[in-house]
């Protein structure tokens, strides 16, 4: 009788445990250099809580999920983030988790050396993403004009990310700003060659932006069960490439994708941790620059970049 009741307490306080466990869900992307966000699904029952995982097109389309109460943390570009939260989307930028992440890929056969050739071509890239936001900044510098019109130096061709290296291929498009693995693909594959990383304007390299919702945040127990465990997790990626690799390559790209191009990926958009509240503001004067995402009332980076939960994660975990 003794061992029965023992056993039935331990069965109740693992039910118990189990129905007080938190979940946390998150909207990512399915890019090679989002692969450690993704990862935190995999450990998150030894930091405490489960986390259930949605992968959308691109950053914009979280934030209407964000706003439905879908999805507590998320992983975007920058642009798409600041957009959000110009739009109302109640969210923190709490960390970054890669940089880079770009390419501009002209078509094998184009002939073409440098931005400034691009005048009466058609280039090709998915809206709201950096890689738009970085291919208008390179066409500034080079004092292009465009429009995804007929009419100006250069047509802009909006397709999704996983249109572009087919069109590049077909020469529907001259050249494309593209995401990472599908550009290291679009090279490997023979179907473009590399122009530039697109990183040489006075924006700089993306950092590619955590983001909460307010509600997630002000939770601080489990807002920073959450961090500490992404930290844990870029971590791992950063010390072990090989479960990065195998992890991204298994898992997100169900071996769609071969060990070159991730590690070309990789080569272009390292994992990190950091993000700083500069680098939101000046992302956002340039898409007010630009025009992208149209902000009637951009937001002011210091009211909504916190940093707090990285750097208590960090410190408990003795992360440099």
């Amino acid at each position: 009788m003794k061992h029965l009741i023992t056993a039935l307490i331990a069965v109740l306080t693992l039910t118990a445990a189990q129905a007080d466990e938190a979940v946390i869900r998150l909207g990512n992307l399915r890019f090679a250099h989002y692969g450690a966000v993704s990862y935190v699904k995999e450990i998150a029952p030894q930091c405490g809580f489960k986390v259930e995982e949605r992968f959308f097109a691109k950053g914009l389309d979280i934030m209407p999920a964000i706003i439905a109460g879908e999805v507590d943390v998320a992983a975007s570009a920058a642009d798409a983030a600041i957009a959000g939260r110009a739009a109302g989307v109640p969210i923190y930028a709490v960390a970054g988790f890669a940089k880079g992440g770009a390419r501009i890929v002209v078509g094998k056969d184009s002939g073409i050396k440098a931005i400034a050739q691009f005048k009466g071509k058609k280039v090709g890239v998915a809206r709201g993403g950096a890689q738009e936001l970085l291919l208008l900044a390179e066409l500034a510098k080079f004092n292009l004009t465009w429009s995804d019109q007929p009419g100006k130096d250069v047509q802009i061709v909006y397709m999704p990310f996983a249109d572009l290296n087919q069109a590049l291929m077909q020469k529907q498009i001259d050249a494309m700003a593209q995401s990472e693995p599908q550009a290291s693909q679009a090279l490997n594959k023979n179907w473009g060659v590399e122009l530039l990383k697109p990183y040489d304007t006075p924006m700089g390299e993306p950092i590619r932006t955590l983001v909460m919702t307010e509600k997630l945040y002000n939770n601080k127990p489990l807002a920073e069960k959450f961090m500490k465990c992404f930290v844990q997790a870029t971590k791992r990626f950063m010390d072990e490439p090989k479960t990065a690799e195998a992890y991204v390559r298994t898992n997100m790209f169900k071996n769609q994708i071969t060990v070159d191009d991730f590690q070309d990926a990789i080569g272009n958009s390292p994992y990190v941790y950091e993000l700083t509240s500069d680098h939101m503001q000046v992302t956002t004067d340039f898409m007010v620059k630009y025009g992208v995402g149209k902000m009637a009332k951009p937001p002011v980076a210091k009211d909504w970049v916190k940093l707090d939960l990285l750097a208590k994660a960090k410190a408990v975990l003795g992360v440099n």
